[in-house]
């Protein structure tokens, strides 16, 4: 018998992690879905930072790819919201964004994010990496 099918039939299967992605791109988001989607990952998307905050409250996402510059509410201000609300201060939040400027990068770490990709610098292998890692260790 397959490792896998006995895991299910020993009832220890466990339900897919959760990543709620916030990305106003809509192509972009539709690959980041698309991938995580195909690794395994439960993966709801949101477009901007307003809808990300009640999102992260109802949807309890493992983890949060949270992009920087978006309408409504900019990433930073929902990092700072989501550290400082009781029900997602734990959660895991990688910050995935086009600015690459090292006060940016400090500002993030410094409010809580786990970590921070900037998107010119990786490939989707190692956004995918980053979040396996973090979850495993969640």
């Amino acid at each position: 018998m397959q490792p896998e099918t006995q895991e299910v039939q020993d009832g220890l299967h466990k339900p897919a992690k959760r990543i709620l992605l916030v990305e106003d791109d809509d192509n972009l988001a539709q690959v980041y879905q698309t991938r995580f989607s195909a690794e395994g990952f439960d993966v709801r998307r949101v477009p901007d930072g307003e809808i990300a905050l009640a999102s992260a409250i109802n949807y309890k996402p493992d983890l949060i790819l949270l992009d920087l510059m978006m309408p409504k509410i900019d990433g930073f201000d929902v990092l700072d919201i989501l550290r400082n609300t009781p029900e997602t201060a734990g959660t895991k939040i990688i910050m995935l964004t086009a600015r690459g400027q090292d006060a940016d990068r400090k500002r993030a770490m410094d409010l809580g994010a786990d970590d921070n990709l900037v998107k010119s610098q990786v490939v989707m292998t190692d956004v995918v990496g980053h979040v396996k890692r973090h979850l495993e260790n969640s």
